[in-house]
């Protein structure tokens, strides 16, 4: 049983004043600076739990580390970037499709426009998916507001090669 006095008597808390939600669209392009990542494009899954990442030749190290290559983009293959990170964690996931797979996981701070977070990011081939990169709701920065109409609101989009008119 509740004392009413002391509810009564404790203080009011805090009011927090409240921000509106920032606009993101479903697809954005987001930097991984610290592995010299740039305007990669990524997935906005807020049906997904975890994030993950398209990786090829995964190769555990000692020390409870790895080493793998991010495959940067669809179009230019070749565009690799090599990576060495410690394993945070090993676990089971399951896709969207069923299949569960054992994956690492390893954490990196992924900027998406000026928001910035440590997400947990497992390790993948992702070579049959449009996007090299899928951000689930934990690495989502709370206030957020996926737009599924909506692409490319907070990074701008695709950059697009100009042709000279001959």
């Amino acid at each position: 049983m509740t004392d009413s006095r002391s509810v009564a008597n404790s203080p009011a808390p805090a009011e927090v004043p409240e921000r509106p939600a920032l606009r993101v669209g479903w697809v954005e392009r987001v930097d991984i600076p610290s592995w010299g990542i740039r305007r990669l494009r990524a997935k906005l899954d807020t049906g997904a739990r975890s994030s993950a990442l398209h990786v090829e030749h995964i190769e555990e190290l000692e020390g409870a580390r790895v080493r793998f290559e991010v495959v940067t983009s669809r179009a230019r293959p070749e565009g690799r970037v090599v990576v060495e990170a410690p394993i945070v964690r090993r676990a089971k996931v399951k896709s969207s499709s069923g299949a569960v797979s054992h994956r690492l996981f390893v954490r990196v701070p992924v900027q998406l426009g000026e928001h910035c977070r440590e997400v947990e990011v497992s390790l993948v081939g992702r070579s049959t998916m449009l996007f090299r990169m899928l951000l689930g709701r934990s690495a989502l920065t709370p206030g957020l507001l996926v737009d599924p109409g909506a692409r490319y609101v907070l990074s701008g989009g695709p950059r697009r090669i100009k042709r000279r008119a001959s």
